[in-house]
C-alpha cells in the first residue's frame, strides 16, 4: 500500500500542453500583434485624442483646459477662411474627382489589348503614381510658371493668351485639377484595367452576334458591369480629393504666398487645419476642424454607399 502511495507522487503527475489549435491561435495572435499596437497606437489613440482636444483649448505648451463645443462654434460662426476653406474643397472634389475618373477609364479602355508592348503604356501611364508629392508639385509649378513656363509657351504658339494659373486666383484651382488627374490617373486606371478584365467575352460576342455596335456594347454592357469599379473609384477618389494637401501646399507656398495661393483661392480644408494646428498651435480647434472632416466624410461615404442600390450592378446578382 506505501509503494502504491509513492508512485503517486506528485513529479509523477503528467503535464498540461496546449492544443494544437490553441498553439496555432497563440502564433497568429504574435504575428498580428505589431499590426495591432501599430492600429491602436497609431490609428486609434489619435482619432480618440483628436475628439476630446475638439472640446478643449489646447496650445501644445499648455494642458488642455474643457471648454466644450466653442472651437465649434468658432469654426461655423466665427472664421471666415473656415468657409473659404471648405468652398475650395468642395470645388476641387466637384471637378477632380469625376474628371479623374473619365480620364483613368477613357486610359484603361484604350489600354485594354493584347497588343504587343501594351505593358510598356501601361507602365508609362502609372509613372505618375510613383512620383513623390513634392516633387510632382514643383514639377508642375514650373510647368505652370506664367513667365517661362512650357504649358504658357505652348498656348502662346497657339495664338492663346498667357495664363497665370498658380499666380492667379481664377486659374489656380484648375491648375490643381490638372495636376491631380495627370497625378492619379494611373491608379484608376489599372483597377478599371482589372474591372475590364472581369467582363467576360461571351457576354460581348453575343451582343456583337445580335447586332449591337460598339458604342451599345460600351453602354449596354461595359459600363453596367464596370459600375463596382467606377463605384470603388469614386469612394477613394472623393476621400483622397477632401484630403489634398500636399501639392496645393507647396505650389502655392513656392509662390511666396504661405500655403494659401492668390486670395486664399489655394487654401484647401487640409491647409487650414494645418496652418492652426502647426503654425498658431491651437491643436483644439484643429482637432475639431479634423473631427468635423470625419464626420463629413462619413456621412458622404454612408450617402454613396446607400446610393449604390440603384446603380451598382453585379454579372449574378443584378443590382446591390
Amino acid at each position: 500500500m506505501s509503494q502504491a502511495i509513492k508512485q503517486r507522487s506528485p513529479s509523477a503527475t503528467p503535464r498540461w500542453r496546449p492544443s494544437r489549435a490553441m498553439r496555432e491561435s497563440l502564433t497568429a495572435y504574435l504575428f498580428v500583434a505589431p499590426w495591432i499596437f501599430a492600429l491602436l497606437v497609431f490609428t486609434a489613440y489619435p482619432i480618440l485624442a483628436s475628439f476630446y482636444f475638439s472640446l478643449t483649448k489646447y496650445t501644445v505648451l499648455n494642458p488642455p483646459n474643457w471648454i466644450g463645443l466653442d472651437n465649434f462654434q468658432t469654426m461655423f460662426t466665427k472664421d471666415p477662411l473656415f468657409w473659404k476653406s471648405v468652398w475650395n474643397t468642395t470645388y476641387y472634389t466637384l471637378f477632380s474627382v469625376p474628371l479623374g475618373l473619365m480620364v483613368a477609364l477613357l486610359l484603361a479602355l484604350l489600354l485594354n489589348t493584347s497588343s504587343r508592348g501594351i505593358g510598356i503604356y501601361r507602365t508609362i501611364y502609372y509613372l505618375p503614381n510613383l512620383m513623390p508629392a513634392v516633387a510632382m508639385a514643383l514639377l508642375w509649378y514650373v510647368i505652370l510658371d506664367p513667365r517661362m513656363g512650357l504649358l504658357n509657351a505652348g498656348l502662346e504658339a497657339l495664338g492663346l493668351p498667357r495664363l497665370g494659373w498658380m499666380r492667379s486666383a481664377t486659374w489656380s484651382k484648375p491648375a490643381m485639377i490638372l495636376i491631380h488627374v495627370w497625378g492619379s490617373s494611373g491608379a484608376a486606371m489599372l483597377i478599371f484595367l482589372a474591372g475590364l478584365k472581369e467582363i467576360p467575352n461571351s457576354l460581348m460576342e453575343a451582343a456583337t452576334i445580335d447586332g449591337a455596335n460598339g458604342w451599345q456594347r460600351f453602354w449596354r454592357i461595359t459600363i453596367p458591369l464596370l459600375t463596382p469599379t467606377i463605384f470603388f473609384n469614386l469612394i477613394i477618389g472623393m476621400i483622397g480629393s477632401f484630403q489634398v494637401f500636399t501639392v496645393a501646399f507647396v505650389a502655392s507656398s513656392a509662390s511666396g504666398d504661405a500655403g494659401g495661393g492668390p486670395l486664399n483661392s489655394l487654401l484647401m480644408y487640409m491647409i487650414h487645419l494645418y496652418r492652426n494646428g502647426f503654425r498658431y498651435f491651437d491643436m483644439g480647434y484643429a482637432s475639431a476642424m479634423a473631427v468635423a472632416m470625419f464626420i463629413v466624410l462619413i456621412i458622404i461615404t454612408l450617402a454613396l454607399v446607400r446610393s449604390s442600390n440603384y446603380w451598382v450592378h453585379y454579372e449574378t446578382g443584378g443590382r446591390r
